[in-house]
């Protein structure tokens, strides 16, 4: 009998041995599939940050692109009104010759210069042009161009006292600053 609990404290001791080798080995693999799922989570976590990265990233262009095009419609004619505003200065140089008191065909000839002069004027006006007034106002670096400076008694220094060129605003931009004599 005692032959018979010795091999069967063997075969307990055995399968306690595989018992705790098998439990051993399950905790390794364990070990190994909790480090990998660690991972895994690890990966998922920074590829949905990436993700959303992205995602803001295009909303921000998209955003961009949409000012971008509303800009470029609100301007949109900017090109041919900065063209148009020499051919202005010149019908007003015309004008001002009428001043002079010349014979009266030159006289009748610069009053269809003033009409044509109204009609620019006035379509000017309805595409939001204006004319920065600037005379004896103080400088504006951001509308204005000091083209001279003059000493004059009895103005403040920094006032403007003859616009050599007009200047003018687009809606709410400028797109030729106006060319002034500044006082010292």
């Amino acid at each position: 009998m005692n032959n018979k609990e010795e091999i069967k404290n063997e075969n307990v001791s055995e399968n306690t041995e595989k018992e705790v080798k098998k439990e051993h080995k399950e905790k390794k693999e364990n070990k190994k599939v909790n480090k990998e799922i660690e991972k895994l989570q690890s990966e998922k976590q920074e590829l949905n940050n990436k993700l959303l990265r992205v995602v803001a990233e295009m909303q921000n262009m998209k955003k961009r692109y949409e000012d971008e095009i509303a800009r470029i419609y609100k301007y949109e004619g900017e090109a041919f009104i900065k063209k148009i505003l020499t051919v202005l200065d010149n019908f007003e140089r015309a004008i001002n010759m009428d001043d002079d008191n010349l014979e009266d065909e030159v006289s009748k000839f610069l009053s269809g210069f003033k009409l044509i002069y109204c009609d620019i004027k006035n379509t000017l006006d309805n595409m939001e042009v204006k004319e920065i007034d600037c005379l004896n106002k103080p400088f504006s670096p951001v509308e204005m161009e000091a083209v001279l400076t003059e000493k004059i008694e009895g103005k403040e220094a920094g006032v403007v006292t003859e616009v050599m060129q007009k200047g003018y605003m687009y809606k709410d931009k400028v797109i030729r600053p106006a060319m002034v004599k500044v006082s010292e």
